[in-house]
């Protein structure tokens, strides 16, 4: 028996995956282990290095912290997904005069660092005399390089649309706006949506890349809290904090794609009604 891409495995390769398998989340829980027992050992959980958090100030601050990450990542995800969808537009236009300039938007920015964008767009104003705040630098770097990714994620998604959909809408006399809204938008959506949210997920961890243009976001506050001298220095406990809170609000976003996805899919009906490949025969009877 073979799968399409490759040879379905025997009992015998069976058996050696699933000992891979147990053997490899083994190998993962020892060293989680170790490393809670070396945190443990050298006094990482110790009640002083913990003991700031029962703070309403330290508490205000996280909380802070948290709703300027949010507002960043935000307002950087409406941009980047209104950029994506232009320059995917753009690209896969039939006029060079958008194509051409579009593409070279795309490569440039997927070729340029995400942290050098943040300092272009904080440093560059304040060497030509414009005073600007932390908030926006990051927000444009976080734009341009998400919009970029965002845009190749959309073309790949319409692209991937079977296209007897798109030629069997044209036989109806649609317009390439309407096909692309009514026809391939729709059907695009529900594959490229995995994709576009693991890019949002990336984009909200790439917000704490703000403190170093002294935004004062979540990794900000996590790196003031290590910094107390009168707690020990808990740099570490101040980090697992912020990562707690990193992790949580990931899982809860790509929990939210889940659903949503099943949302979109609407039930066995409309999946077999979406799934359906417009035939030659309904053109010509539709015409």
């Amino acid at each position: 028996m073979s799968n399409v891409l490759y040879d379905l495995p025997g009992p015998k390769a069976r058996v050696r995956y699933r000992i891979i398998g147990i053997v490899s989340a083994l190998g993962i829980v020892a060293l989680l282990a170790y490393v809670v027992w070396r945190f443990y050992d050298t006094g990482q959980f110790e009640a002083l290095r913990w003991e700031q958090f029962q703070y309403t100030k330290i508490q205000q601050d996280l909380l802070d912290g948290y709703l300027t990450t949010l507002r960043a990542a935000g307002a950087a995800a409406v941009l980047a997904l209104l950029l994506g969808a232009l320059l995917a537009t753009a690209r896969l236009s039939d006029h060079a005069v958008f194509r051409a300039p579009a593409s070279g938007f795309v490569e440039l920015f997927r070729a340029i660092p995400l942290l050098i964008l943040i300092f272009f767009a904080y440093y560059g104003p304040i060497q030509l005399g414009y005073k600007v705040g932390p908030f926006w630098p990051l927000v444009i770097g976080l734009t341009l390089y998400n919009g970029a990714v965002l845009s190749e994620i959309f073309r790949a998604g319409i692209l991937a649309v079977h296209r007897g959909q798109s030629e069997a809408a044209y036989a109806l006399g649609m317009r390439k706006s309407q096909v692309m809204t009514s026809i391939l938008l729709p059907q695009a959506v529900r594959a490229m949506l995995p994709a576009i949210v693991s890019q949002l997920v990336v984009l909200l961890k790439d917000t704490a890349l703000g403190f170093i243009i002294q935004l004062p976001e979540l990794l900000y506050y996590g790196k003031q809290f290590g910094g107390r001298l009168l707690f020990g220095f808990p740099y570490v406990p101040g980090y697992l904090v912020v990562a707690a809170v990193y992790i949580g609000t990931c899982g809860l976003l790509s929990w939210f794609a889940f659903w949503l996805q099943k949302r979109l899919m609407g039930g066995p009906k409309q999946v077999k009604t979406a799934a359906r490949p417009v035939k030659l025969a309904d053109v010509n009877q539709a015409v």
